[in-house]
This record gives structure tokens, sequence and C-alpha cells, in this order.
């Protein structure tokens, strides 16, 4: 079954409703590395209920719509695809407890060619499900590798965002530990390929992979640190495109340059050497 452009687009996705509460936003911050030191209070403001301080990553993970791809009616071989880009806008401070409602659709579906693979861009509104006001946009770009050449109408691929060829202003090294995905997941992602090792084999890989996502909070935690004196409120929107997998145990360099209240960034694996997050852009208030 191929991917039909305009039955695609007409997919109409159900709200989905969350309540969440302190111990999912300290699970999501020790998902994402923090709390490794104890005496580090900054952390520990994250991870600890009293005058908790909610990571502003955790909105990729609210009011989550289940998996798109795995819906027979879209036409995708979802075996095939990957997540290549992931970004949010914060329009006010996640709280520490609350009841959201997600609202995704799908923005665009641009055909690579045969043989070049599809992507799939998607929008989630996340409000407050009493008051209707509106907390946080999500955008997603799922990379269908297995199904380019459906035949939809001519789209530019977006460019992605630029990174200035000058050397970064700041740089931020956090470790990754063996366990992390095995805690991330509790999140919302039960994806075995980031649990058992015979998935991660069978789909190409030594062990289990650290979620993409994973990877993402942690560089917005480079981010909250370095640029934002640890305050949620200062970082207002986050986005990256995802190059490749990183291992659970490995260290994330996540390398800086400001310009103003735009900060351009990336992610590398120190051990390897190897991009893991390119073109990031976030905005920070002063």
């Amino acid at each position: 079954m191929a991917i039909v452009y305009d039955k695609l687009m007409a997919i109409e996705i159900p709200p989905a409703e969350q309540a969440y509460e302190a111990k999912d936003c300290i699970l999501y911050a020790l998902g994402v590395g923090l709390g490794h030191d104890p005496m580090n209070e900054d952390e520990l403001a994250f991870v600890y209920e009293k005058n908790l301080k909610v990571l502003p990553t955790m909105a990729t993970v609210l009011g989550h719509t289940g998996s798109l791809v795995q819906n027979p009616h879209t036409g995708i071989n979802w075996i095939m695809v990957v997540n290549g880009e992931q970004g949010f806008t914060l329009h006010r401070p996640l709280r520490g407890q609350d009841a959201v409602t997600g609202r995704t659709r799908i923005v665009e579906v641009i055909d690579k060619g045969a043989g070049k693979g599809a992507l799939l861009l998607t929008e989630r509104k996340i409000t407050d499900r009493m008051t209707g006001e509106l907390i946080a946009t999500v955008t997603q770009t799922i990379f269908c590798r297995g199904d380019g050449g459906f035949g939809g109408p001519p789209r530019q691929t977006p460019a992605p965002h630029p990174l200035p060829a000058r050397a970064p202003d700041a740089v931020c090294d956090l470790p990754t530990r063996p366990e992390m995905a095995l805690i991330y997941r509790l999140s919302g992602d039960y994806n075995p390929l980031h649990a058992e090792p015979a998935v991660a084999k069978a789909a190409g890989f030594d062990r289990p992979i650290l979620h993409g996502l994973g990877t993402f909070g942690v560089s917005g935690h480079a981010m909250l640190k370095t640029v934002c004196g640890y305050d949620p409120a200062r970082l207002m929107s986050f986005s990256g495109r995802f190059s490749a997998p990183v291992f659970p145990g490995e260290t994330i360099r996540t390398e800086m340059w400001r310009d103003g209240e735009v900060i351009s960034f990336r992610a590398r694996v120190v051990e390897r050497d190897v991009i893991a997050i390119n073109h990031g852009r976030a905005e920070v208030r002063p």
C-alpha cells in the first residue's frame, strides 16, 4: 500500500488528553540525565518535588496522540520511519502538574522521489484542558525512508537552520548513563529498540540506542545550564535535526553559538566524534 497524498492529508487525528503530576516531571528529568550529582541543587530542582521546576523539553512527550505512522490508512511503511526533526515553542512555562489536551495535524507530506523517501511534517498544539490556554506547539518531521515516489505534488524541502562558521561560543559536555534509555522509555516511548538487545541487533545496532528525544532532552539541559541559568522560563523554543544515534553511556557535547536571542547548536558524541543533532536553533529570553 502506497501513500495517497489527498487521503493522507485528510486524516483526522483524534485529540489526546493527559493528566500529569510531579512524579511524571521528575521521571522525565531523570530520564534525560539530571540528578547525577545529589549535591547539585540546580539539577535537584528538577528531580525533587519541593519547589519543582519542569524541563522545557518535556513538552515533546505531552498530549501525544499515538503513532500516526502505524495507522494503516496512511499508506506509510512504518517499519522504515525515523524521527528526522523535532522542535517546540513554549507559550508559557510548563507546570509541575496539569491536565492537557494534544491536537495533532498533518502539515505537509513531501515526496523526495523514488528511493529517496518522503517527509511527513506534523504539528501538535498542547492546551490546558480546563481553560483552553495554549501551552506549547510541538513540531516533528518524520522521515519515511520507504515511501518516496508516491507521486505527491512538488514541494520544497524546508532548508535546515544554518550554523555559524566560527568556533562555538560555548560548549557543554553531559554524560549519559548506561541505563538512561530504560528510564526515559517510562515517559511514554516503549519501542523495544531502546531496551531489547535482539531488537537492536535486528535493526543493525550492536546494542540498544538512546531515544532521539532523549538526546534532544540532554541538549536541552545543556542549553538550560549554559545559557539560561537553569531558569526554564527563559527557553522559549528549541529545535534540531537528528543525524546519528547515541548509545547510552556516551557523552553528549552540545556546541552553542549565540547571536542575540537566537542560539544555534549541535550535539556531538564525544567518544565517536559524530554529530547526533545538527542544525539546532533555540530562542531564549534575555
